[in-house]
């Protein structure tokens, strides 16, 4: 995070994201929990689960992303994001 929240725990990152408005996209699985971190409290939550994490596989995932960025709904709807494709949660999450 450029934000001097690199290392903070994951509900201060949390609060921050939803207090500025911002989508998160992270390597943190924890932020797939939809009853920790429902998603209709955020701009957008991006989970990548990626295998391989160095820095130029975790930019061709990237690339994904941002290929269905603007015809696919982010918020509320968290985005699961592996080598294998896309997956956007829909629906009512809070009877989950």
């Amino acid at each position: 995070m450029s934000d001097g929240l690199c290392g903070c725990p994951d509900q201060e990152i949390a609060e921050a994201v939803r207090r500025e408005g911002r989508t998160l996209v992270t390597l943190d699985v924890d932020f797939g929990n939809i009853h920790e971190y429902p998603p209709e409290h955020y701009r957008g939550l991006i989970v990548l689960r990626v295998v391989n994490q160095s820095r130029i596989h975790v930019l061709r995932v990237m690339e994904q992303i941002l290929s269905v960025l603007d015809c696919a709904p982010l918020e509320g709807h968290p985005w699961v994001v592996s080598e294998a494709g896309i997956r956007i949660r829909s629906g009512d999450f809070s009877q989950d």
